[in-house]
């Protein structure tokens, strides 16, 4: 066997014999162990083998990815669809560098009515749990479910408290303002109770004509029974419910429960819109991107899609509508109907009205690929290069800060930018441990190193330290001494402001960012949130500081022992000039502890 690399060969060619022919995900890894790729299998030898083979087929993301790995993980699994599920998990947590990616981290809200409690509620949720409870949504963007959520608390009495009502307790306000009928205080049975649950789930089901016939019914019969005034607030709740859902987005009531896709191509990334369609209702939409897409069939990133965009806390509908169609649809619909619980079809189709819906989709998508954030960002990534005279464009920008007041409560920031927003699963913040007094350029070399080993060499390309040139030599120093942390090496430059501008090493003439350019105000930005988050930060430990009684550093002092001080002298002043033998003769203390604590007091002043 030939192989890519052949300096690679011994080593890689005894680990390929080795591998079963069996289903299961695989992971490619440089030189630093860090995951460049994870894919599925359904045999994990012929998978493997056909990458290093010299006259594989690979495109130019795969080539390039080659060129990087050093070595590869694989793990058995008992069918092909237990690797998708398990390649999803992996592309998730670890966001690989020449994986597909899709750009997305958000849950999105559900409105959760808690069918599966005594007394049922209606709450925002962002995780989907098999529980028992109905689910409605997603909401995308998320006002419409709390326009929603607020109709519903206006007009259908249903408590929205979390309290267990195992037991009578006294009604809240929400009682009082006609809000909750109180089943807390039992001034509603459990069936009445059962039947405003009803009433709720055919609203946010669109059951617009089930509701409005249970509701008349139940005016008809306040009237048979003289209770009028009951019947017109039913009346009046009738109209009120009508006008909100003549007001909603019909679509089509015969489609049912639909997601339908449409997606554009650009270059380097793919932007995609769902359309949420929910009992023929449009509930919401959302816009998405992928990343590294190159040169990939249009069924792999549909199936790269579905696969990562279902991974997160969404709940599958019983059709998916598509433009085209995924590789491998049948192990795709099966892996979506485990997590829906019952039956998910991937179509597409040519014509109708299922098929208007997508053209549509499609149509959204292609405006989504004009103002795609990733052509903006390159852009801007470009002018950046530039200005700073850099020797790549940075694809990732860290960025860090020390605050501190007179060197007391100090302590050091990192933030981490990437693809246009920030990444605050990478932020880090840390105590200043090392320094005493005030010291920042000692400071920063502490936290330089200390957030370089904790992130393990996985450092942006660029990094923005907060300060000037004694601030940036510092951290070039650390770098230096790190060095064999990293894959590649990091790009540095300090930024201050008054004025704002950037230091650059072995360069007199900083670059002035008081030019109101795009890049400019980025390079700003990322600077003022490392400040606001090391900030923050340092207010959090100091107004703890503050909120601490002295007495909690005296030896022997313990909880019992100072609230006992604080009732029976109030203050720090008034314990001072109590004598010796007047605290050692209270309950719990001796002479032995009554001398330290006054030493010790009149000590601190």
């Amino acid at each position: 066997m030939t192989f890519t690399e052949p300096g690679r060969a011994p080593f890689m060619e005894e680990k390929l014999k080795r591998l079963p022919m069996k289903p299961g995900v695989y992971t490619f890894r440089n030189a630093k162990n860090r995951i460049l790729y994870a894919g599925k299998a359904k045999d994990l030898r012929k998978r493997l083998k056909s990458y290093f083979r010299k006259s594989a087929h690979l495109d130019a993301r795969k080539t390039s990815m080659m060129k990087e790995v050093n070595d590869f993980d694989y793990l058995v699994t008992d069918s092909e669809l237990e690797a998708l599920v398990l390649e999803a998990s992996l592309i998730k947590q670890h966001r690989p560098k020449f994986n597909i990616i899709l750009r997305d981290d958000k849950n999105y809200p559900y409105l959760k009515l808690t069918v599966n409690e005594q007394w049922p509620r209606l709450e925002v949720v962002r995780r989907i749990q098999k529980d028992g409870a109905l689910y409605f949504g997603p909401y995308v963007p998320a006002g419409s479910m709390w326009e929603t959520l607020a109709f519903i608390r206006r007009n259908f009495q249903l408590r929205n408290c979390k309290h267990q009502l195992d037991r009578p307790v006294r009604p809240c306000i929400s009682f009082q303002m006609g809000r909750c009928p109180a089943p807390c205080s039992g001034f509603i049975s459990s069936p009445e109770y059962m039947q405003i649950v009803d009433e709720v789930r055919r609203f946010l089901k669109g059951e617009k004509k089930e509701l409005i016939e249970v509701l008349e019914k139940k005016m008809h019969g306040l009237s048979g029974t003289m209770e009028y005034e009951e019947a017109a607030r039913v009346r009046d709740r009738i109209k009120t419910i009508e006008r909100a859902l003549e007001s909603q987005k019909v679509i089509a009531p015969e489609l049912g429960d639909i997601d339908v896709i449409g997606f554009c191509r650009q270059e380097r990334s793919a932007a995609f819109v769902v359309f949420f369609v929910r009992n023929g209702v449009m509930i919401g939409s959302g816009n998405l991107f992928l990343k590294n897409t190159g040169d990939v069939s249009d069924g792999e990133l549909m199936s790269s899609f579905i696969m990562q965009f279902y991974s997160k806390d969404v709940l599958p509908p019983s059709e998916i509508l598509s433009p085209a169609l995924p590789e491998n649809p049948e192990m795709l619909m099966e892996w979506l109907g485990r997590r829906k619980g019952s039956g998910v079809k991937i179509l597409s189709l040519k014509t109708g009205k299922r098929r208007e819906l997508v053209d549509m989709a499609t149509a959204n998508a292609v405006l989504s690929c004009r103002d795609n954030r990733e052509t903006i960002t390159e852009e801007l990534l470009d002018d950046i290069r530039e200005r700073l005279n850099l020797e790549r464009r940075p694809e990732d920008i860290g960025a860090f800060d020390v605050s501190t007041i007179s060197g007391n409560e100090s302590v050091g920031a990192f933030i981490f930018w990437k693809e246009g927003e920030f990444r605050k699963d990478k932020y880090r913040k840390l105590k200043i441990r090392t320094v005493d007094g005030v010291n920042d350029f000692a400071m920063m070399e502490e936290l330089v190193e200390r957030i370089s080993d904790n992130l393990q060499g996985d450092i942006p390309d660029l990094i923005l330290i907060d300060g000037g040139e004694g601030h940036l030599g510092v951290a070039q120093k650390v770098m230096k001494k790190k060095r064999d942390l990293f894959s590649q090496k990091p790009m540095l430059a300090g930024i201050a402001k008054d004025p704002d501008r950037v230091f650059l090493p072995g360069s007199d003439m900083p670059v002035n960012l008081e030019d109101g350019r795009k890049s400019s105000l980025l390079l700003k930005r990322i600077r003022d949130e490392v400040h606001r988050f090391a900030i923050s930060y340092h207010r959090k430990l100091r107004g703890k500081g503050l909120m601490e009684s002295p007495l909690e550093k005296i030896r022997g002092i313990g909880r019992k022992r100072r609230l006992a001080l604080l009732r029976q002298y109030g203050s720090i002043k008034n314990i001072r000039k109590a004598g010796i033998e007047e605290i050692a003769a209270m309950k719990g203390f001796n002479r032995k502890v009554a001398e330290n604590l006054i030493n010790q007091v009149h000590k601190n002043g």
